[in-house]
């Protein structure tokens, strides 16, 4: 195809979605962009197939700004009823139509789904729940009148490793994968032991510490980083030393990431727009589920009120059968009666053990099931308005001072022109201003990874959302399971009952 079309001969929608399919490190439009967008397009396929072959377009190999303007010509031509071909493209004497393809910005995702674009996660929560199980147990206290410390047997289902960690050593843990991700997730550690803490605390610190460690070894970057592998695996002594030094000459993750330098260029134009929205949408999504847990919660914590009180009911039906007073004489008629109701309900109590023990595995179920779920996802959540705080004070705000400084520099450069008496020279300063050039520079560069990581971890946090079936799921599993099991036993007590009764009279 010989015609060429260039920029000035387009109108400006043409040039915006360029802009908005192109790629940036290339200046090119990846061919499978170009086939996504011509399926946006609803022609039908043997239109798509012709207009692609009359730009030369492969789904391998990227498209000039020529050839997509040209194929933008064709697809408003087609979607005008007209037939694609070479010689309909040269015979245009007016102004090159507009095709239809939505908001521009729309187009944004088209370049952002193509195939091998770092900034998109192709996970699935299925995918990041294969990654490992760890599981993170009491080890048995020892003989003593107080526990000096509490120690957890942590094991890991990928590595198959066994280690036992003090509550310090995941506080280095956690200490240093902030320092070597920065910009990512970092789930919060649950508090210190507090003094005199009951058996109650180091329970809820154990399964706190269970989901900290999981969120990590499933995280797609932590888990391919040394520093996880040497808490899981690592049985030497001093293991808060070795963490340590595994970051030593290594330095964060923007400057071991080859993609750092060109994050800018991998973002989406509205990315701050965007963070923004993300981060409004994220903070309502926390305060549903915050709500949701509660509710969970009290309903296992009722559930195992309700086998505790099931469980007292049983014992003071047992202890009214196994009364031994003697009944007065003037209410003999009825003594024969209550004997036979005594012994019934004196062997009740078994029945009711048994539904206190049915009620309080159902308040297991709940609190490890459910309430749990929903926990992990919160403690991902904080993490994420944790990391967006980081962001805004960290990276933005080093950035703010960092440009302070520079204009500071450069207004009393200005004046070192004119006071030729100042005692730092005009060539230190303007050494001194270079030095700051490069510090903004740098700053600019990690404010746009910073970026990047936030787009990634975002993405994260909805692939995430999809545990809200696996929290369904097991709820009604759990309800299920729990009123049918009941629902047996109740069944079995009430034909016991009923035998024991006297002759003729009605269990109404």
């Amino acid at each position: 195809m010989e015609t060429e079309i260039t920029e000035g001969d387009v109108p400006p929608y043409y040039r915006e979605v360029y802009d908005a399919i192109c790629c940036k490190l290339e200046d090119r439009v990846q061919g499978n962009v170009f086939h996504k967008l011509l399926n946006r397009t609803k022609l039908p396929p043997i239109t798509q197939n012709q207009i692609a072959e009359l730009v030369e377009s492969s789904k391998e190999e990227p498209l000039s700004r020529s050839a997509l303007y040209k194929g933008l010509v064709l697809i408003a031509l087609a979607q005008q009823g007209k037939q694609p071909s070479a010689k309909l493209l040269e015979n245009i004497a007016q102004e090159y139509p507009k095709p239809q393809l939505g908001d521009v910005s729309e187009l944004e995702s088209l370049r952002m789904q193509a195939r091998g674009n770092p900034i998109l996660l192709t996970w699935t929560l299925q995918d990041l729940l294969h990654i490992d199980m760890v599981q993170v147990e009491l080890i048995p206290e020892k003989k003593g009148l107080f526990l000096k410390h509490v120690e957890y047997e942590v094991s890991s289902q990928r590595f198959k490793s066994s280690v036992y960690r003090r509550y310090n050593d995941f506080v280095v843990f956690h200490e240093i994968l902030l320092q070597r991700f920065p910009y990512r997730m970092v789930p919060a550690l649950p508090p210190k032991r507090m003094l005199r803490a009951d058996r109650e605390f180091i329970e809820s610190r154990r399964r706190a510490l269970k989901r900290f460690v999981n969120l990590v070894a499933r995280h797609p970057f932590f888990s391919k980083d040394e520093i996880l592998q040497i808490f899981l695996c690592f049985s030497g002594p001093d293991v808060q030393n070795r963490i340590r030094e595994s970051l030593r000459g290594v330095g964060d993750e923007f400057l071991t990431c080859g993609i750092a330098p060109t994050a800018k260029e991998l973002l989406p134009p509205d990315i701050q727009a965007q963070f923004g929205a993300s981060r409004e949408l994220i903070r309502n999504i926390y305060s549903s589920f915050h709500k949701l847990r509660d509710r969970a919660e009290r309903m296992a914590f009722r559930s195992a009120e309700n086998a505790t009180d099931l469980l007292l009911f049983g014992k003071e039906l047992s202890t009214l059968g196994s009364d031994t007073t003697p009944i007065p004489s003037w209410v003999s008629a009825a003594s024969s009666m209550w004997g036979t109701l005594k012994q019934t309900l004196k062997s009740l109590s078994v029945e009711f053990a048994l539904l206190a023990d049915k009620a309080a595995r159902q308040g297991k179920r709940e609190e490890e099931e459910v309430v749990e779920k929903l926990n992990i996802f919160l403690d991902l959540l904080q993490s994420y308005k944790d990391l967006c705080e980081r962001h805004e004070k960290g990276v933005l705000h080093e950035h703010q001072r960092a440009l302070q400084k520079y204009t500071s520099m450069k207004r009393q450069m200005m004046s070192v022109t004119v006071q030729s008496k100042e005692q730092i020279s005009a060539e230190q300063l303007e050494s001194r201003i270079m030095q700051q050039e490069n510090t903004i520079l740098t700053m600019e560069l990690r404010n746009y990874f910073s970026l990047f990581c936030l787009h990634q971890e975002t993405q994260l946090i909805h692939i995430y959302l999809h545990i809200t079936s696996h929290v369904l799921t097991a709820f009604i599993d759990s309800q299920i399971q729990g009123h049918n099991e009941m629902s047996e036993v109740w069944k079995e007590l009430k034909p016991k009952l009923g035998g024991h009764l006297p002759n003729g009279m009605s269990s109404a």
